[in-house]
Order: structure tokens, then C-alpha cells, then sequence
């Protein structure tokens, strides 16, 4: 179906790109754009610690639909003439149609996937490393070494791993060994400290053991990509304890969520993430008992 034309034509197909999906910025010396891998619904019922008819509210509140949709971004990082990926998104072999788009938006953006020579996981759900392989399932990004957290490896790839899951996160197992595969003998882990040039590893467990955000620092500039601190930002913000059913562990999820959004407004700390509106960029400010975003001016010039 398409939009009816005021001036009597005929209607205005929506069955093209909204946007051409990327986003760049200059974080001093590096050149930071936020790729589109699309978009999932984000149904209230997998939130916890809220009511469902108070999380009706502050949707409606903040103008949002009753079942908003959450955006999956990923973050392209160029410093010093090499190439990184912060998350891949959900790829299009096991999520829903809605997402995948991700080297699509990469060519628009004039990169080609064999340029990328570091993959930067935040963590391993579906919506974040799904995309390290075609639909063929073969590697995606055939240069690139893959790098994440040593506890993300640990619970995801060591043997053992279906006993560590809890039953909500069983299904992914599979699916997501199959995306690392092709990738062995090209997966480096971290527990900290510098991964990339201007780039910094930040912990943020709870949302799952390894999770990871990643700071990047250039000159004056810098810019923490935080990864899944928060996926429906119009209540998660306001009400930092709200957590979502995908949470390894809920309690220090909310007490990562708490202290980032806390450390974050008083730093004035500008800040990105995969599950806020595109393309993610913005700030925190203490909005009433909790937070608010406030989203960067768009410009039409990177810096």
C-alpha cells in the first residue's frame, strides 16, 4: 500500500530505503559512521521491573508507538588508513527480514567488507554477530580478525557452553558458532586496553558476562560506543532498573546501566549505541529520577 498524493496523483510507494542508512562523524582525527543493519520490533512484554501499563505510558509519552521498533546499528571506525566494525548486526540467514542490511549500507558508504580488517564485538547475541557471514555462511569480512571480550569467548565459544545458557538463550547457540566458524584462527580476545588505534575497550558486563563498549578518543574528541545498555531507550533511560528478557544477568545489567548513564551525563560524554534512534548519536542529561537522551544536531558536514 502506498501514501495517497495531495495533489491527486498517484500514491508514493514506501517499498524503498527510508535513508540511505549511514551516518558519519569526526570523533578529532577518526572517522566514525553509524551503518543501519535495520530495524527489530521491541515488544514491552520482554521488559522486567515495570508494569506493563506504566511502560504504555512513557512510550506514549515520548511519542512512541505502543510496539516500537528498536534500531540495530553498527559503527564503522577509520583511523590511521585501517578499517573496524563495532557489531555486524543480525545478518539475513536466521533473524527476521527486517534486518541484514548491513553491507548494503556499507556500499553506500563506499566501503567494501574486504577493507574492514577488525571486527569489534560488543557481544555475541544474534543482533550483533550474526552478520559475520553471508547467507551462504560464509565469512563476510574475508580480512578481518575478530576481536571480543575473553568472558564473551569464554561463555559463548569454550566447550560447555549449552550448560552456561540460560533457557532463553539456548535457540542462538547454534546459529552463532556457525557465524564464528569461519572466522578460527582469526579470533583474538581482550580483557581491556587498546584494540584499535584512538580505540579503548570499556567493560560493561551484566546484558551478557564479556559485554564491552568502546571508547574512542582523538585529540580533544571522544565518543563511547556502549553497545546494549539500553535496547528501548524511551524507558530504560528514564527507569535505568528496567531490564529486558535477554539480560544474562539482570541485577548487574541495571547496575551497569545505572552507573554508565550516570558517568556519562556528568562527563557530558558524547555517546552512541546499536539500540538507540538512528544513528545513535547523542548525550545523556539527568532527566527527573533518571536520564534522558538528547540526540546530536544533525549536520551535513562530518566534523
Amino acid at each position: 500500500m502506498g501514501l495517497h498524493d495531495p495533489a491527486g496523483g498517484p500514491a508514493v510507494s514506501l517499498a524503498r530505503p527510508q535513508v540511505p542508512g549511514f551516518h558519519p562523524i569526526l570523533v578529532g582525527d577518526t572517522l566514525v559512521t553509524c551503518i543501519s543493519d535495520g530495524s527489530l520490533p521491541a515488544g514491552i512484554a520482554a521488559l522486567n521491573n515495570i508494569g506493563q501499563e506504566e511502560a504504555r505510558h512513557l512510550l506514549d509519552a515520548a511519542f512512541a508507538p505502543p510496539v516500537p521498533r528498536t534500531q540495530v546499528s553498527t559503527y564503522l571506525i577509520q583511523a590511521g588508513g585501517r578499517f573496524a566494525l563495532v557489531d555486524t548486526g543480525g545478518g539475513r540467514q536466521h533473524m527476521a527480514p527486517s534486518v541484514g542490511f548491513l553491507a548494503d549500507n556499507l556500499a553506500r558508504a563506499g566501503v567494501e567488507p574486504g577493507q574492514i580488517d577488525t571486527v569489534l564485538l560488543t557481544h555475541s547475541h544474534p543482533d550483533h554477530s550474526y552478520g559475520l557471514v553471508t547467507s551462504s555462511g560464509e565469512a563476510l569480512f574475508p580480512n578481518a580478525e575478530v576481536l571480543l571480550h575473553a568472558e564473551e569467548a569464554c561463555f559463548w565459544l569454550s566447550p560447555g557452553a549449552e550448560t552456561r545458557l540460560p533457557p532463553q538463550a539456548q535457540r542462538y547457540l547454534v546459529p552463532t558458532l556457525a557465524s564464528f566458524a569461519p572466522y578460527q584462527g582469526r579470533i583474538r580476545t581482550f580483557t581491556g586496553g587498546e584494540v584499535f588505534p584512538t580505540v579503548t575497550a570499556v567493560p560493561l558486563p551484566g546484558h551478557t558476562p564479556g559485554h564491552s563498549g568502546y571508547r574512542i578518543a582523538s585529540g580533544a574528541d571522544s565518543l563511547l560506543i556502549w553497545g546494549d545498555v539500553a535496547h528501548v531507550p524511551d524507558i530504560q533511560l528514564l527507569r535505568p532498573e528496567v531490564g529486558i528478557a535477554f539480560d544474562i544477568d539482570t541485577a548487574q545489567a541495571a547496575e551497569t546501566r545505572r552507573r554508565v548513564l550516570e558517568e556519562v551525563a556528568v562527563e557530558r560524554q558524547h555517546i552512541a549505541g546499536m539500540h538507540l534512534h538512528f544513528p545513535g548519536f547523542g548525550h545523556v542529561e539527568r532527566r527527573g529520577g533518571g536520564y534522558g537522551f538528547v540526540p546530536s544536531p544533525w549536520s551535513d558536514l562530518p566534523g
